[in-house]
């Protein structure tokens, strides 16, 4: 893999695997189970197990891409399927940004996180284009 792909893959990773990480944090830093009626203790559940699998599937796409660009033994088409599933992850969350907005309640965090969501799906999308185009 060429320098660009590995440092447009080091910087998504890195940055989603930081994300990822903070996630792990967000319910209690943001009192989200403030927000649900204490007697619903599936819907907390629920929601405590949506988060660690997100939070947890940042974390392992952004080593696995980390481990894979850096690793001698990677090939194009392992490099292809992973980046293309990273990159339909974070399409995903770029869209949903835009459709629907997460911290409206302060516009520097709405945009703040929409720019970091596009800067990191561009990271994805330009490597993965790299590595498709790759001879």
């Amino acid at each position: 893999m060429d320098l660009i792909t590995k440092i447009l893959v080091t910087i998504g990773s890195s940055v989603s695997i930081g994300f990822g990480i903070w996630h792990f944090f967000v319910p209690k830093l943001w009192k989200w189970y403030s927000y649900i009626d204490t007697q619903a203790t599936e819907l907390i559940v629920a929601v405590r197990a949506i988060n660690v699998f997100f939070s947890l599937s940042l974390v392992l796409f952004g080593v696995m891409n980390i481990l894979l660009i850096y690793s001698g033994k990677v090939n194009k088409y392992s490099m292809m399927v992973l980046l293309g599933a990273t990159c339909t992850l974070w399409l995903t969350r770029l869209v949903f940004q835009i459709v629907y907005p997460q911290g409206s309640m302060n516009p520097a965090l709405q945009y703040g996180m929409l720019a970091a969501f596009i800067v990191i799906t561009l990271c994805y999308v330009v490597a993965l284009y790299l590595v498709v185009t790759q001879k």
